[in-house]
């Protein structure tokens, strides 16, 4: 006998675990206090389809909510064992797949039965854990991207709710009564813009602006390479986008991650995740698609131009440069400012020379949790409704189309300054101008080394390659100005 009522025990602890969280005031959006289960209210939920947790709870005089162990005790005799199995079981995430396809499509995959497309976004998931394990394509942003869309898709685990910010906006009130998960409370640092102005801070302390410095000149190559950014603008307007999503994709063309979340959260939340997939994918393959374009584009006198060493900078001019860009920038284009007066205030810390530690904070701590919150945030937004449509192969088409323009225009505008002058630019820098810190400038070396042996192109490139960094912000100030 003593044995069989420990057994029953056991068994109603397992039970009461996997049916305590309740779900049903999540599902239906609805805030309203937990009546009995009387005849007045049978007609529209049944106590069938609530769980046994959700039935025990009790408000008192006060309105205090309190769970009642004999009330939880009656409908768990009620139910029997085999009720509270079938329970268990039908609220597992097994369970909801292939579901009702029209329900998955009308309300939260995570919170609702799913069809066969949940599954395909975990298929997706795991092929770009995959590419950032093993390939090591931008792993430090990637896998965290590909294991928030894991989580994100994973039916039942509730962990983001799209709908909290349906419109544009937050649904406070959830938040404040508990009603979200623990991703929607990460996505808050994508939706309110904190993330990527923190990623530029970090950005800016490991960048060496010295190059740019010593040739200004590199500054209208950096600016080139955005000309792709608009052009895309241009062609996601004639496949059918909105202004606001077509500026969120011809953002890629800037090959600036944080710069590309930072505006789709602003512009175009809904396309977040497939963007953030593309924009982070394409700065991987950056070794794959640049040397195409740079080969068919120049000629094998003009890869073999050996350029003049670049002067010494000192630590005045890179103790200024931050603050006059700071200032001219955010005082022509204010909607710039976030994103670059985060940049340049990491830039100055790391070279005014009195703030070292803060300088390897931000460049290692503080660069690498807010990677981890944007790649895993930014993954739960790519939900089987949001990332599984045509939009989604429209947008990894025009976001290599802007990242291939962005690369040709560097590349041609240098052809075309060698016409002008004295000191001639070997045009293979000119693709760095993309904002591919600093994989984008060692492209170009590479490419360049294969041709001339004794070239050294790096530091060359990477004036334009920071320079790009540069425009890429201005670029998004300029559509934010317009769009906004």
């Amino acid at each position: 006998m003593k044995s069989l009522k420990l057994y029953f025990s056991l068994l109603l602890s397992v039970v009461m675990v996997a049916v305590a969280t309740p779900v049903s005031a999540k599902d239906n959006g609805d805030d309203k206090q937990p009546t009995e289960n009387t005849d007045e209210n049978t007609d529209e939920v049944s106590s069938d389809d609530i769980p046994l947790g959700e039935l025990a709870m009790r408000y008192d005089k006060d309105g205090n909510m309190y769970r009642d162990n004999e009330v939880f005790q009656k409908e768990f005799e009620k139910d029997g064992t085999t009720g509270a199995l079938e329970g268990f079981i039908k609220n597992s995430g097994f369970a909801k797949f292939g579901g009702d396809k029209k329900i998955a499509e009308d309300k939260d995959p995570l919170t609702n039965p799913v069809d066969w497309r949940c599954a395909v976004m975990l298929l997706i998931s795991f092929v770009l854990l995959y590419l950032a394990i093993v390939k090591k394509f931008e792993p430090l942003l990637l896998m965290p991207i590909a294991f928030g869309m894991l989580l994100t898709n994973l039916p039942g685990a509730d962990m983001y709710h799209a709908d909290l910010f349906a419109g544009g906006h937050v649904d406070w009130g959830s938040f404040a009564g508990g009603g979200a998960g623990l991703l929607d409370y990460l996505y808050l640092g994508v939706k309110l813009g904190i993330y990527p102005c923190l990623i530029f801070i970090g950005v800016g302390a490991i960048t060496d602006f010295g190059p740019l410095i010593a040739n200004p000149k590199s500054l209208l190559l950096g600016a080139a390479a955005q000309v792709g950014i608009f052009a895309t603008f241009i062609g996601a307007l004639a496949f059918g986008f909105d202004y606001w999503q077509a500026g969120s994709i011809g953002i890629i063309g800037g090959a600036d991650g944080p710069t590309a979340i930072y505006i789709t959260s602003k512009l175009a939340p809904e396309l977040l995740g497939p963007i953030a997939v593309a924009a982070y994918s394409y700065m991987a393959l950056v070794p794959v698609i640049q040397p195409p374009i740079m080969k068919m584009l120049t000629t094998d006198a003009e890869r073999k131009i050996e350029m003049k060493q670049l002067r010494t900078v000192s630590q005045k001019e890179k103790i200024i440069f931050p603050i006059v860009i700071t200032v001219v920038i955010a005082l022509l284009l204010p909607s710039a400012a976030p994103l670059i007066g985060c940049l340049m205030f990491g830039n100055l810390m790391k070279e005014c020379g009195v703030t070292e530690r803060l300088s390897k904070t931000v460049q290692n701590e503080l660069m690498n949790i807010v990677t981890i919150f944007l790649g895993i945030s930014g993954g739960a937004t790519a939900t089987a409704n949001n990332f599984l449509n045509e939009k989604t192969l429209s947008i990894l088409v025009l976001g290599v189309t802007a990242f291939a323009l962005g690369s040709a225009c560097g590349v041609l505008l240098a052809k075309f300054m060698n016409l002008f002058t004295k000191d001639k630019i070997n045009p293979l820098i000119g693709s760095a101008g993309v904002s591919a810190v600093p994989m984008a400038a060692r492209v170009s070396q590479t490419v360049g080394q294969k041709y001339n042996p004794g070239n050294f192109l790096l530091m060359h490139a990477m004036g334009p390659n920071v320079a790009g960094v540069i425009g890429s912000a201005v670029a998004a100030g300029i559509l934010l100005s317009f769009l906004g």
